[in-house]
């Protein structure tokens, strides 16, 4: 029998494992496919503590096509949340009329988004009093001779100058006030930016896959700057545009269609989210008409 004083050691598992962590945890803070972990590239400390919902009180809110629909309906729930509103339309008196029956005050200014010089001038305004952090853009348009043999190239400018060039213009000229603030824009898409549809038109249609994959190319770039952006994507919605449909919708189909106030409702739940937490996209359909196999 021969003796040895060579002892056998075993690898330190516990050593191996932690290097392995390490090893791990390194990896997680490395740059994958152009995109920095928040850890790293963290731009405010409030993004990193748990946060109750956020609060809309003092924060300065722009909303676009405010005189009716969509636009009018935010525009007072933004308010009654305690945001200082600025009402924008091209629709000026329409508009002061729908301030005057808004509970919450708010300011309107008659514009045009299709005003480059105007855009610019309004966000130089609102930021000498403070600077924007809440973004809504719900100027819409369509046109009722919309199919593709009506459609003129007069027709397809009015609405994707609307629709589309309207929202880089907004989102362009409040950039600077959004970053300042970590601020949120909110763009009003539509579900057929998503899946085929007969009845919007190809203008209303392509404006608004434009609009859908602005946002999402807007945050690709601005999440770094704590900037969010939502593309919400709705249904059937009752609203004035209804009225340009070649065959307009009875009263009945209406009651059953989304609201103005579903959808403001919705963005006021966007808005208050954490700063840490951003919805890129959010479809909203109506009940009983879409939301069976006919959603994102």
């Amino acid at each position: 029998m021969v003796s040895s004083n060579k002892v056998s050691r075993q690898p330190n598992t516990r050593a191996v494992s932690e290097e392995a962590a390490d090893a791990s945890r390194q990896a997680e803070r490395q740059d994958v496919g152009g995109l920095v972990s928040t850890e790293l590239q963290c731009p405010c400390e409030e993004f990193r503590v748990p946060a109750e919902l956020d609060s809309l009180q003092g924060r300065t809110a722009v909303v676009t096509g405010a005189a009716s629909g969509i636009g009018y309906a935010t525009a007072c729930r933004l308010a009654e949340a305690g945001a200082r509103v600025h009402a924008v339309d091209s629709r000026p008196e329409l508009l002061e009329q729908k301030i005057a029956s808004c509970p919450a005050s708010m300011t309107g200014h008659g514009l045009d988004v299709t005003d480059r010089e105007a855009v610019d001038r309004l966000f130089e305004q609102i930021g000498i009093d403070g600077p924007a952090s809440i973004l809504v853009l719900a100027a819409g348009v369509n046109v009722i001779e919309r199919h593709l043999d009506q459609l003129t190239p007069e027709a397809w400018a009015a609405v994707v100058d609307v629709n589309l060039t309207g929202v880089f213009s907004c989102v362009s000229a409040a950039l600077p006030q959004l970053r300042e603030t970590k601020g949120h824009a909110v763009v009003l898409a539509s579900i057929v930016a998503s899946w085929p549809d007969a009845i919007a038109g190809p203008a209303y249609q392509a404006s608004k896959a434009g609009v859908l994959q602005f946002v999402r190319a807007a945050n690709a770039e601005e999440h770094r700057n704590g900037v969010r952006f939502t593309a919400l994507l709705p249904g059937m919605v009752n609203t004035e545009l209804m009225d340009k449909r070649p065959v307009p919708p009875p009263e009945e189909l209406r009651q059953t269609a989304i609201q103005p106030d579903d959808i403001a409702a919705t963005i006021l739940f966007t808005l208050m989210l954490p700063r840490r937490a951003c919805i890129g996209e959010l479809t909203i359909v109506p009940t009983l008409h879409q939301a069976i196999g006919q959603t994102l």
